[in-house]
């Protein structure tokens, strides 16, 4: 269990340490890449207006990276087989233990869009919600592991293992291991938020706990 001591959070950077790259100025190679990930339609929209989530802008830096990341992640993004409720609790568990604002961000808009609400996003401190499924529970549970042991223990893969198809327990791993590396990156980029977004109604990203005590 987390403890619920909490420290002070550290200010976010203002400036990223990679600049994203103006969709205005992709040349061939990034296009392409983007492309396999993209429906023409959005990358031409991108391009017409200079603009691109800076997520995207950024990986550009590295095109063949860039296209089949996204490629993947629009299976766990677009066609999941864990819903996408429980799907976003994972993951803003993730963000939260990783402290990746951006991913924060962007998750908690695109969660409420699913049903989570602000009380969500307050138990996301604790890992836990009374109001919370038993699925919802163990896969936040499973979350933890994850990023603790690397492993789902024994008792709560049994219980998940009665709860979901197998294609959902194969996918389990790559979401949370998935956005992890997004958050490495997006911290180590000090990745900011797109001006414009609209973050009024997103809770600043809860403090951080002391880690777990074994």
């Amino acid at each position: 269990m987390y403890s619920l001591l909490m420290v002070e959070e550290n200010e976010s950077p203002s400036v990223p340490r990679l600049a994203p790259i103006p969709a205005d100025q992709w040349d061939d190679v990034a296009v392409a890449a983007i492309r396999e990930a993209f429906p023409a339609k959005v990358v031409d929209a991108f391009r017409r207006k200079g603009l691109a989530p800076n997520v995207l802008a950024t990986m550009l830096h590295h095109p063949a990276l860039a296209g089949s990341f996204n490629r993947f992640g629009n299976v766990l993004l677009a066609e999941p087989a864990i819903g996408h409720r429980e799907r976003e609790l994972m993951l803003l568990r993730v963000a939260w233990r990783t402290r990746a604002r951006y991913e924060w961000v962007h998750h908690v808009r695109l969660a409420a869009k699913y049903g989570l609400d602000a009380r969500d996003f307050a138990a996301i401190a604790e890992g836990d919600s009374e109001s919370w499924s038993p699925l919802e529970r163990d896969l936040v549970a499973a979350t933890d592991q994850l990023l603790d042991h690397y492993r789902i223990d024994d008792d709560t893969w049994a219980r998940l293992r009665g709860q979901l198809t197998n294609a959902q327990l194969v996918e389990l791993p790559f979401i949370v291991g998935a956005y992890t590396c997004l958050a490495m990156a997006f911290n180590s980029w000090e990745l900011q938020v797109e001006d414009g977004v609209d973050t009024s109604d997103v809770p600043p990203l809860p403090n951080r706990a002391t880690p777990p005590v074994e």
